[in-house]
C-alpha cells in the first residue's frame, strides 16, 4: 500500500493479454479503481522511468518561459488551456497541450513557447511520455473492459479516445500565503495518470470520507510510480460501480511541486453499458456527451453542484427515459 493506496506491478510478465498474470493482474487493478478510484502503477520498464525522469526536466523548462508566452496556451475546450495568477490558487501554474499523441500538436506548442528557436530535445521528451503514458491507460482500461465482461467494446471506445496532457507547478507559499494548490475535486476525465517528483502534497478521499496522502511506495520507486485516477465518465459509463475520488494538493516545505497528468476524454456520446445495468444495479446515468459535460462543469450550476456528472446526466428518482444529455450549444 502506498498511504492506503494500493499498488500494482506492471511489467512484462502481466500486461501482456492473455498471459499468466494477465487475468489476476486485470481483477486486482477493477477492484481497486472500485474501491479507492484509483491505484498506483509500479511500472518496471526501463523505459518508462527514463522519460519520467526527462519529463519532469522538461516541465521546469516550460515554467521558466515568460507570462505573456505562457498566457498563450488557448483552447476553445475548457480547463485544456493555460490556468495561473488566480487569487483562489495563487500556488498553481498549469498548462496543456491537446492531443500529444500528434507530434505537430507538440511542436506548435514548443514554438509558442519558444518562437525565436526550435527545442527539439523538449519535443522528443513529450511525444515519447505521451506515447508511454497512453499505453499505460489503455491497458488499465482494457483491463476494466475485459473484467466485466465487455470485451468487445473495447476497441471501439479507443478509437473515439482523445487525449490532454497537462503539466502542474505548485510553487512554494509565501508567508501568510494559502497552502492550497488544487481544491479538492474529481477528474472529469474518464482516466488521469499522473506523475509528480518527489515533493508529495497529493491527498485522495476514501469511500468512507476520510482523507489519505499519497506516499510514493519508496523514495528509490518514484520515477517509476504512477497514480492511475478515476474520473467522473468512468463513473458514470460503469454504471457507478467505480469510484471517481475527490483529490486536493496542498503544500509543505521549501520545495516546489511539479506533475504530470494524462487526461483521456471520449470523443463523442458514451453509452452506459447494458451489461452493467441490472437489478441490483439500476441505471444511474442516462447516455452523455463527453465534451459537452466539460462545457457543463465549466458553467456556475457544474461548479456548484455537489456532483456535476449526476446533475448533468444523472438518472432522477431512478427514472429512466430515452433521451441523451442534450448539449448546451
Amino acid at each position: 500500500m502506498a498511504g492506503e493506496i494500493p499498488v500494482v506491478r506492471f511489467s512484462s510478465h502481466n500486461v501482456q493479454s492473455g498471459g499468466r498474470k494477465w487475468g489476476s493482474t486485470r481483477e486486482k487493478v477493477r477492484e481497486a479503481l472500485e474501491e479507492y478510484g484509483c491505484f498506483v502503477a509500479l511500472c518496471d520498464s526501463v523505459s518508462m522511468e527514463a522519460s519520467s525522469v526527462k519529463m519532469m526536466e522538461a516541465m521546469k523548462e516550460v515554467f521558466e518561459v515568460p507570462l505573456e508566452r505562457k498566457v498563450q496556451n488557448v483552447s476553445q475546450k475548457p480547463f485544456h488551456g493555460y490556468f495561473g495568477q488566480n487569487p483562489l490558487m495563487p500556488i498553481h501554474e498549469s498548462m496543456g497541450i491537446e492531443d500529444p499523441l500528434l507530434p505537430s500538436n507538440i511542436q506548435s506548442f514548443s514554438n509558442l513557447m519558444w518562437p525565436s528557436r526550435p527545442n527539439p530535445l523538449f519535443c522528443g521528451n513529450l511525444k515519447s511520455y505521451a506515447e508511454l503514458v497512453s499505453q499505460l491507460e489503455q491497458t488499465v482500461k482494457k483491463m476494466v473492459f475485459e473484467s466485466y465482461g465487455l470485451k468487445s467494446l473495447f476497441l471501439s471506445h479507443t478509437q473515439s479516445t482523445k487525449y490532454l496532457l497537462r503539466m502542474i507547478k505548485y510553487r512554494v507559499p509565501h508567508r501568510n500565503e494559502m497552502n492550497l494548490g488544487a481544491f479538492p475535486h474529481t477528474d472529469k476525465s474518464f482516466l488521469t495518470i499522473l506523475h509528480q517528483n518527489s515533493v508529495n502534497g497529493l491527498h485522495i478521499k476514501t469511500r468512507d470520507n476520510r482523507w489519505v496522502e499519497y506516499q510514493p511506495p519508496s523514495a528509490q520507486s518514484s520515477a517509476r510510480s504512477f497514480i492511475v485516477m478515476a474520473g467522473d465518465a468512468f463513473f458514470a459509463w460503469s454504471n457507478g460501480r467505480i469510484y471517481s475520488a475527490p483529490h486536493r494538493v496542498t503544500m509543505s516545505g521549501n520545495r516546489e511541486r511539479y506533475s504530470v497528468g494524462l487526461f483521456s476524454f471520449n470523443d463523442g456520446i458514451v453509452q452506459i453499458p447494458k451489461e452493467l445495468v441490472d437489478d441490483k444495479h439500476p441505471q444511474q446515468f442516462k447516455a452523455f456527451d463527453h465534451q459537452d459535460y466539460l462545457r457543463f462543469y465549466s458553467t456556475e450550476k457544474g461548479q456548484s453542484s455537489p456532483s456535476a456528472i449526476k446533475a448533468y446526466c444523472g438518472v432522477a428518482n431512478g427514472l429512466l427515459d430515452s433521451r441523451t444529455c442534450i448539449p448546451m450549444h
